[in-house]
């Protein structure tokens, strides 16, 4: 995900100020968990990129990016390890990836015209190795499977901003990462609207914390605190992995 039409990634409220326990789900819906919105704001940046060539903004910046491409560099991911990018957006974090070396990319988004301004931005920057794909992760098709590395930059934000029963959205969200990580594979979310307790209970089955990546911090009222929680899982062999 990127931001939104406006530019405003912190349009989603942020759970750092919340005093909610871990599973927390006082949410307001909001039209940035619906799929019709991001199907307009990506016809909008598909549009304007067309005419101006401007690739539009980067959900939580380019440092966002940038924090995650040198995690996996300090923990010597290989270059050719399938790397997932869940609702890319735009796909400029694709391009970085290619940038840095990483060769088995694929980035997916619900979105019809974010897969096509994805692929237009790599067309633009002479990258053509990289898998683009219109898929809805909450339902997923059965040939995505067996990646090392999945990355998650605002989608399971918006999907907690989804009208329609938000906190079955997020279980399948869970039930779909099991399936397309490889077992001891690497999860690396960014998030705004979840704590780093709450991310931990969320994904609680299946998953366990290896690493809280440092993000800006700030101080409130004799309070410190962080804007974003950055963590990265790694996935456990359950029963079901043993069987298959």
């Amino acid at each position: 995900m990127n931001a939104d039409a406006e530019g405003n990634s912190g349009a989603v409220v942020s759970a750092q100020s919340r005093e909610g326990s871990p599973v927390a789900d006082d949410f307001v819906p909001s039209a940035l968990g619906t799929r019709e919105h991001w199907d307009a704001v990506y016809e909008r940046e598909l549009k304007t990129f067309q005419d101006y060539g401007a690739t539009g903004e980067i959900w939580f910046g380019e440092e966002s990016m940038y924090r995650v491409i040198r995690w996996m560099q300090k923990h010597k991911i290989p270059l050719d390890a399938s790397v997932l990018d869940i609702g890319t957006g735009n796909g400029v974090f694709l391009v970085e990836l290619v940038k840095h070396g990483f060769s088995n990319i694929t980035g997916i988004d619900y979105s019809p015209s974010a897969i096509k301004l994805s692929a237009s931005i790599l067309e633009k920057e002479g990258l053509s190795d990289v898998n683009l794909k219109v898929e809805d992760f909450l339902n997923l098709s059965t040939k995505l499977s067996g990646f090392h590395v999945c990355v998650d930059k605002g989608t399971y934000d918006a999907i907690s901003l989804n009208p329609d029963n938000a906190v079955e959205k997020r279980k399948q969200y869970v039930m779909s990462l099991s399936r397309v990580l490889e077992v001891k594979g690497f999860f690396l979310i960014t998030s705004c609207n979840w704590t780093k307790a709450e991310l931990l209970d969320a994904f609680s089955e299946g998953f366990e914390l290896f690493e809280e990546l440092p993000t800006p911090k700030f101080s409130f009222g004799g309070r410190c605190g962080n804007t974003v929680a950055a963590l990265v899982f790694q996935k456990r062999e359950t029963s079901l992995d043993k069987v298959s």
